[in-house]
């Protein structure tokens, strides 16, 4: 059995605020009879579980594929874990030290792609960002709910930001030696996109994979049709879906405060800090989903655009031709916005469909 890796806190919020996307995928997926079904692989992952769903072809195991998968996951666990000691990233982090770090290729692969999104954002996708989220009780070393002072938080910052971190060929160093990267936000994308090149290595081109809510799917259904997911409704007091979306061979991630935040003296505290500033986010921008081929870039730009605000995020989403759907609460109601890659690529379904 794998063990949790990524903080607690990212644990739930994935649970709770992806859970349904999956499952009525599945749903949806099994509502047309087909003579050849398809195969569902799922086992724990990253703290939370992992779900495969293929279309089978001559020649593949079910059991051996499995048995690849888990393989390929744990391998990224050791890599990139904040629970295990002993992983790659853990050693970094324990590294007090300004030279040099010897690092795997995915390890170095995953941190250029965050330092990318980092610098595409302002700063505002910030992997070295753990001391504050720790400071504000939403961390693996949750503290009891109680608001930072100006001087901590101040303390806090001085040390993080991606200008401390510098990677090589086959290294990464920190100006900084209490630098701290967690790599949680972008990581379980990672993982989607491995576990896809894996499936496709198989001869495998029609599937769906998710780890904690983090998907990707290819080609379509047993039965033909399209693969469709489910956009969950921001709101807080039940499960309700927003959108049904087809969208192709692409991943697709979401991000939102609606489930992980905690109030203190009538104020509202999201988990999402603006590494910038220090403090959570305080916009009306409520959700984000993000397509892209990767998982892995889905899953950072989900979290970035999420506390950039609905203007900067769809003027950034604009001009990098990203497929977004954002989300506001606006006067007590909802209000969807989208960009034009998002129109372009999406088939939208009735949500009455589903059933």
């Amino acid at each position: 059995m794998l063990v949790q890796l990524f903080c607690g806190t990212s644990h739930m919020q994935n649970l709770l605020h992806f859970f349904c996307l999956f499952f009525i995928a599945v749903l949806l997926s099994s509502c047309t009879p087909s003579s050849l079904p398809e195969v569902h692989l799922s086992g724990p992952t990253m703290g939370t579980v992992y779900n495969v769903k293929y279309v089978p072809v001559e020649g593949v195991d079910s059991s051996e594929l499995q048995t690849k998968i888990d393989a390929c996951l744990l391998e990224v666990n050791q890599l990139m874990s904040t629970y295990m000691t002993d992983s790659e990233l853990s050693r970094f982090n324990q590294w007090h030290s300004t030279a040099p770090f010897p690092l795997s290729a995915q390890t170095l692969k995953v941190m250029q792609e965050a330092k990318r999104l980092g610098e595409m954002s302002e700063g505002l996708l910030d992997v070295t960002v753990g001391p504050l989220v720790n400071l504000w009780g939403f961390g693996p070393q949750a503290r009891p709910e109680k608001i930072p002072s100006a001087q901590a938080i101040l303390q806090a910052k001085a040390h993080i930001g991606l200008n401390k971190l510098t990677l090589g060929t086959t290294w990464a160093s920190k100006s900084d030696v209490d630098l701290y990267v967690d790599l949680s936000t972008i990581a379980k994308g990672y993982g989607v996109d491995k576990v896809a090149a894996l499936l496709e290595e198989q001869n495998l081109h029609n599937y769906l994979v998710e780890i904690g809510g983090e998907m990707r799917l290819a080609g379509k259904k047993a039965s033909g049709q399209e693969w469709r997911v489910a956009v969950e409704k921001p709101v807080t007091s039940e499960r309700a879906v927003e959108r049904i979306i087809s969208v192709g061979n692409n991943a697709i991630a979401t991000s939102g405060d609606y489930r992980n935040y905690y109030e203190e003296d009538g104020k509202r505290y999201s988990h999402l800090i603006n590494p910038n500033t220090g403090y959570p986010i305080e916009h009306n921008l409520v959700s984000v989903t993000v397509l892209h081929p990767s998982s892995m870039t889905a899953d950072g730009l989900a979290t970035a655009l999420s506390i950039m605000g609905k203007d900067k995020a769809l003027a950034l989403a604009e001009a990098e031709q990203l497929a977004v759907l954002l989300i506001t609460k606006e006067d007590n109601d909802f209000k969807e916005y989208t960009s034009a890659k998002f129109d372009e690529i999406v088939t939208l379904h009735s949500v009455a469909g589903q059933e």
